[in-house]
């Protein structure tokens, strides 16, 4: 897809069936509606590709993986119905992953922030650097990490997620985040994330589609009803985002002044 002032999400695949899922915005890999709507057609495109052995899902730059929610389109919503809608994309996404019948693999460069530790959960296998930190900062704009919180929930358990969403304003290490359940595979810099990653991924591709196939129903079993529960989860995050509170901390984020 064309690059734009406001993000891109590109969409590749090698001649052995390596699909790669990439996604970019200046403003530190946040995610507007667009590039959400983009990411989760993406992952329905390459899961039903039968080319595709295994995806691997990234962003761009060498910083932060992922910021989350875009806080420039989060001050812009007036009534709770286009918050819904909002909230809506990153439950698109996280159920893209979970219903593509093809084994997802993240590479986490840098931090991971509210719905981009969504994100990491929601893929199957995740790999990340020591950058990676992880925050999820919802409570302290007065919404909470509603709809990506099964999905973390699932990887990291209810003591951890409990921790991430209290301490809000603190970032917890990457080292945390493999110990816990989040990363599977931490390295020390980029360079042996990308080729481990490599590895890895060629490895996948090697198998057999039907076991991976059957490997990946197995891991998401349980989770048939997310499609309604991430829908409800929508409506909460898109009603809170209205407060004042909520409205007034997002304008002191965007002004500098958190």
């Amino acid at each position: 897809m064309p690059s734009t002032d406001n993000g891109n999400v590109f969409f590749t695949k090698s001649a052995n069936g390596i699909a790669t899922i990439s996604f970019y915005h200046p403003a530190q890999n946040s995610l507007p509606t667009g590039l959400l709507n983009d990411l989760s057609e993406c992952i329905i495109q390459a899961g039903n590709d039968s080319e595709v052995r295994v995806i691997i899902l990234k962003s761009g730059g060498d910083r932060t993986f992922c910021a989350g929610a875009s806080f420039d389109e989060l001050v812009q919503i007036k009534d709770k119905e286009a918050g819904a809608l909002f909230f809506s994309g990153f439950a698109k996404v996280i159920n893209a992953c979970r219903k593509s019948p093809k084994i997802i693999v993240a590479r986490v460069q840098g931090k991971a922030v509210g719905g981009g530790v969504g994100l990491a959960a929601a893929a199957d296998y995740c790999l990340a650097s020591s950058f990676a930190s992880i925050k999820l900062s919802e409570l302290a704009i007065g919404i909470g990490p509603f709809v990506i919180s099964p999905a973390v929930t699932r990887k990291v358990g209810l003591t951890a997620f409990s921790q991430l969403t209290i301490r809000a304003s603190d970032f917890q290490t990457a080292k945390w985040a493999q110990d816990h359940g989040l990363y599977n595979e931490v390295y020390e810099d980029i360079t042996s994330l990308d080729s481990a990653v490599d590895e890895l991924t060629k490895k996948l591709a090697s198998y057999n589609p039907e076991a991976l196939t059957g490997l990946k129903q197995i891991l998401w079993e349980g989770t048939e009803d997310w499609g309604e529960l991430l829908t409800q989860r929508a409506a909460i995050s898109g009603e809170l985002v209205l407060s004042d509170f909520t409205q007034q901390a997002l304008q002191r984020f965007l002004s500098g002044n958190r």
